[in-house]
């Protein structure tokens, strides 16, 4: 298990309550649950888009998706973002590696303490700054540096 202190895009979190994923909802389930107990704290931009993305994409009912962030934000540390990170965000995003959201994101979980963000949705293996973000998922299991960071066995 590593002590690597990381987190999690808004994808990870929707792919676990999304019927029509399939093994991704499985690898999203198995990243959460053993993300729990390890050093991962979630981003509250996180929790909010989660909110807006189950309600509006999934069509979620809008009590049941606010039940499950809830119980995301009780299940796991939180940080929010500063001012600096939106000055990193307003000066990165118009180069055009990261929207200004995930450019937030990122900015925020370095000021954390993260190295890793867990993304499907950003270039796997793209760096800001001191973060790198990591594409947890492949064809049939796990990203070997997903499993050496989340301490799981070899998935098939």
């Amino acid at each position: 298990m590593s002590a690597e202190r990381f987190t999690l895009d808004t994808n990870i979190l929707i792919y676990a309550v999304d019927a029509r994923e399939g093994r991704k909802r499985g690898f999203a389930a198995q990243i959460i649950e053993a993300a729990a107990s390890l050093d991962c704290p979630l981003a509250l931009q996180v929790v909010g888009e989660f909110y807006a993305a189950a309600t509006v994409k999934l069509k979620l009912n809008p009590k049941d998706a606010a039940a499950r962030a809830a119980q995301l934000i009780a299940g796991f540390d939180t940080f929010s973002y500063s001012v600096h990170a939106v000055r990193a965000a307003l000066e990165e995003s118009p180069r055009g590696r990261f929207s200004y959201w995930d450019a937030v994101l990122l900015a925020s979980a370095a000021e954390a303490g993260c190295t890793t963000v867990f993304s499907e949705d950003m270039a796997d293996g793209a760096r800001f700054g001191s973060i790198a973000v990591a594409n947890p998922f492949r064809r049939n299991e796990f990203a070997p540096h997903a499993r050496a960071i989340l301490g799981l066995e070899r998935q098939a």
